[in-house]
């Protein structure tokens, strides 16, 4: 009997196991970064091009832990002096205004205002699970990062839920002036355009990114690597000793619904 209970019980635990593994091959199948990429070269990074249909991702190796640590502030930093593409950023084309358009825009921000009014205290967003992004770096918008909620975007939209919540850094705080958006790296313009219309807003990637060598983070020189380094393509990477990322993180778009027009709403920096 007991050799037979033990039987059981390990075909329990097995099929509990393989139906996890099918519900996750299921999930990955329905991420929408969950096919294979395009790239986008330096060469391709012209303001006036029209954006690609499916967006690069990072066949040139993955970046650890310690890498990220060391692009995500630059990437907040470089979005601080950047108004439209570059080699480092690639921002989607503005669209004619189809029908429906506004009023999809309009209802995003009317949803996101209300669902974040709340978090005009931001110590609520910390105890909901938002986490400060790099507080001791300097920076215009401080971004609260939740990141269950940048995860649940790989799988639906909603706006009420923002990736990120956005900040400036007050005498006493910090004030909320708005919200991020994100989408996996693999995401075509059509995705886009479903959640936020390309007609309103634009979305932007980080491209073409450089980093030096392997334990050399701390001596490299920034002036060269890192999203707002000289070095753009891979062979100038190569020839730097660094490893080289066509795409870093994935795609952003900034709301900031307290504004009074669409074109404030939806933009890359905050108003004052």
């Amino acid at each position: 009997m007991s050799a037979c209970k033990t039987a059981f019980q390990f075909m329990g635990k097995m099929g509990i196991f393989l139906s996890a593994l099918f519900a996750v091959t299921v999930l990955l199948a329905a991420i929408p970064s969950h096919h294979a990429p395009a790239m986008i070269h330096a060469s391709q990074q012209e303001p006036s091009s029209a954006a690609p249909q499916a967006m690069p991702g990072m066949d040139h190796g993955q970046m650890d832990m310690t890498d990220q640590k060391a692009t995500e502030p630059g990437a907040i930093s470089a979005m601080a002096d950047m108004h439209g593409s570059n080699p480092h950023m690639f921002m989607t084309q503005k669209r004619p205004i189809a029908p429906g358009d506004v009023q999809r825009a309009e209802e995003v921000a009317k949803e996101l205002r209300a669902a974040i009014e709340k978090y005009r205290d931001y110590h609520v967003a910390l105890n909901d699970g938002y986490r400060i992004f790099a507080p001791n770096l300097p920076q215009p918008e401080y971004h609260f990062t939740n990141y269950k909620n940048g995860f649940l975007e790989g799988f639906r939209f909603d706006p009420t839920e923002p990736t990120s919540l956005l900040y400036r850094k007050t005498d006493s705080g910090y004030a909320l002036v708005g919200a991020m958006y994100t989408m996996p790296r693999r995401a075509t313009e059509a995705q886009l355009d479903e959640r936020i219309p390309l007609s309103v807003a634009q979305w932007h990637l980080h491209t073409n990114l450089c980093l030096p060598p392997r334990g050399e983070l701390r001596t490299a020189d920034w002036t060269q690597f890192g999203l707002q380094g000289s070095i753009v393509t891979e062979e100038a990477c190569g020839a730097a000793g660094g490893r080289f990322f066509p795409v870093v993180l994935g795609w952003m778009v900034h709301v900031y619904p307290y504004e009074d027009s669409l074109d404030k709403i939806f933009t890359m920096h905050h108003h004052d």
